[in-house]
């Protein structure tokens, strides 16, 4: 018999992919979405038109701050697995909203174990949450491994925190097979555009064709470890089919600056970045014409911010096998090409 999976955030990049992943393996998916004026559903647009997925995929409008409705989406699906990806997980915004924040993700998770417990499904349905490589904050060790202490420094962080710490209290206090996956940050052509990867990649398709003068950046030293998400995704299904629940950091074992990945996305679309300046008066500079393509703003600083992120995958590739294939400078090369595609259909409009 096909196993069951429910998906939270199944139109946003991690669930998209992971929706592909399980429906190739022949799993039904449910998913929850939450209702719009306009519509929210393009990264799976494709699965849900396709109709040898008609019996496999059903989608439940839903929300991660109602315990009611989370418990009758769960007692219709009766999942074998459920996927905890949905959350508002952009930073900057956590310090704006950190309420709401603190209520799509660390209340969320308590909701859905909670739910799991008052169903009866305790004992059969395995939990995975998506932690963030946030709960590292201003690290006191590199690279971070699953026992590296945790040090949040956003309100996005800290709700990452308390669910994280739910799903562990959750395991051992019911039985539940919960596991938190700590993923540090991965993207792909599917990204936000407001998260900074996509915003560069996004800018510099756009800059190339002459729709857009300049990008503007903040703190350009900040080093994360960057992955593509697709690969993140076979990485969340395989901590699900471990023995036991774990914890499991999924990584590349690279750090690479914000300056970094703007200079590969650019150079990747012809346009070679000269830096000149420092700090807030740093400029990224076209070799070629000597214009300025890259700026900095302060307003795009956060309040407080972790400056370098490194991740340690070692007991993910140790346990699960997993391991991150593709790297930094051919993502950002991905990321551009996917975005130059979309400028030069802009440009026709």
């Amino acid at each position: 018999m096909n196993k069951i999976a429910l998906i939270t955030g199944i139109t946003g990049q991690d669930g998209s992919y992971l929706a592909e992943l399980l429906l190739g393996k022949g799993y039904t998916v449910h998913g929850i979405i939450r209702r719009a004026s306009s519509f929210n559903t393009g990264r799976i647009d494709r699965l849900y038109a396709d109709r040898k997925f008609d019996d496999r995929l059903f989608l439940h409008h839903g929300d991660l701050t109602d315990s009611s409705n989370l418990n009758r989406i769960i007692e219709r699906a009766m999942p074998d697995e459920i996927y905890n990806l949905g959350a508002q997980s952009h930073v900057k915004v956590s310090f704006d909203a950190p309420e709401y924040t603190s209520n799509s993700i660390a209340l969320a998770s308590l909701r859905l174990l909670d739910a799991l417990k008052e169903v009866g499904l305790a004992g059969k349905t395995k939990f995975f949450q998506a932690s963030s490589a946030s709960l590292y904050g201003d690290a006191a060790q590199t690279p971070q491994g699953e026992s590296a202490p945790f040090s949040p420094r956003s309100p996005y962080a800290a709700a990452e925190q308390f669910a994280y710490w739910t799903a562990v209290n959750y395991r051992e206090a019911y039985g539940i097979f919960a596991s938190n996956g700590i993923l540090f940050n991965h993207e792909s052509e599917r990204r936000g555009e407001t998260f900074v990867t996509r915003k560069i990649t996004r800018a510099a398709g756009r800059i190339k064709l002459g729709l857009q003068d300049k990008l503007v950046l903040g703190d350009l030293d900040a080093r994360r470890d960057w992955g593509y998400a697709p690969e993140y995704a076979e990485g969340i299904w395989r901590i699900m089919q471990a023995e036991k629940p774990d914890e499991y950091v999924l990584a590349t074992g690279e750090s690479h600056t914000v300056r970094e990945f703007a200079q590969a996305a650019f150079a990747r679309l012809g346009m070679e970045i000269e830096w000149r300046g420092s700090g807030e008066s740093e400029k990224g500079v076209s070799q070629k014409t000597g214009e300025t393509l890259i700026e900095v703003n302060p307003r795009y600083f956060r309040p407080s911010d972790a400056k370098s992120l490194l991740g340690d995958p070692s007991k993910a590739w140790r346990e699960l096998g997993w391991k991150a294939e593709t790297k930094f400078r051919k993502l950002a090369e991905i990321m551009a090409d996917a975005d130059f595609e979309l400028a030069k259909a802009e440009a026709k409009l």
